[in-house]
């Protein structure tokens, strides 16, 4: 299926590794012109230069640095020609007991995985839908939908970003002017991040992670290639009548109907 985004340019957050890999990879292959962040320099240009051997004719420019600063906020807007396509993504704060988080640790939570896709999102929408396109997809968590004890500052920052794109995603202003806000909520990816949760759980880490996978309907863990391919789907010229919504990628593991 052709998506029908060839030569749409695209800010892609957290890309150098993971699901945000995952995403700019799938993207680049449908032709979108891509604008890639992540803190570390030196993976981040060694994605740039796999993106561009793998996906030849697009164009792959790197901003790199903390995206929860507004400085490398700018630089990463400043270096994409149009945003048609936004993909807010960061890594989730640590694992761990409520009690011991103060208040710095809860407001550095917020800033990084509620606050700065806010930030950004407020300086595209407007122009998307000056264009007639747009699309805005958060990265956020199954825990969104099925909270884990340990992750609490992630459940309760992504919880809050999901709050605010469910009545950003409903104004008319944008949704009729093509532009669309959706969240993706990944399950349990074979990523770097799954790996510290494993770990943050203490014991025997494989039999850890075989624990997991046999609770896994599919019984495995996503792979980051696939995720991409949803959020390419979600990016996409077909995907205009979805918006608001909340896309739960887990396996299966969810047992609830809704």
């Amino acid at each position: 299926m052709d998506l029908g985004i060839t030569g749409r340019w695209a800010i892609v957050c957290a890309a150098s590794q993971g699901l945000g890999k995952g995403c700019a990879e799938a993207l680049g292959k449908e032709g979108v012109n891509l604008v890639i962040n992540a803190r570390t320099q030196t993976t981040l240009e060694q994605t740039a230069s796999e993106l561009r051997a793998a996906c030849p004719g697009i164009e792959v420019r790197t901003v790199a640095g903390d995206v929860a600063d507004a400085q490398v906020r700018q630089a990463l807007l400043a270096a994409c020609p149009q945003v048609d396509i936004l993909v807010n993504n960061a890594g989730g704060p640590p694992p761990g007991d409520f009690r011991d988080w103060g208040r710095d640790d809860w407001l550095k939570a917020l800033d990084a995985n509620m606050l700065t896709p806010i930030e950004l999102i407020k300086a595209v929408v407007d122009g998307m839908a000056e264009r007639g396109f747009g699309r805005v997809v958060n990265i956020t968590s199954g825990a969104v939908k099925a909270p884990i004890d340990i992750l609490g500052l992630s459940n309760g920052a992504r919880s809050g970003l999901t709050g605010f794109i469910a009545g950003l995603a409903r104004q008319q202003r944008l949704a009729g002017s093509n532009v669309t806000l959706n969240n993706l909520l990944p399950g349990a990816f074979d990523t770097a991040r799954l790996q510290k949760t494993l770990q943050a759980a203490g014991g025997d880490v494989q039999a850890t992670a075989q624990a997991r996978r046999k609770a896994i309907p599919a019984a495995r863990f996503g792979d980051a290639g696939e995720f991409g391919a949803y959020c390419a789907f979600l990016c996409s010229a077909h995907a205009g009548y979805i918006t608001g919504q909340n896309l739960l990628i887990d396996g299966g593991a969810y047992p609830g109907t809704f």
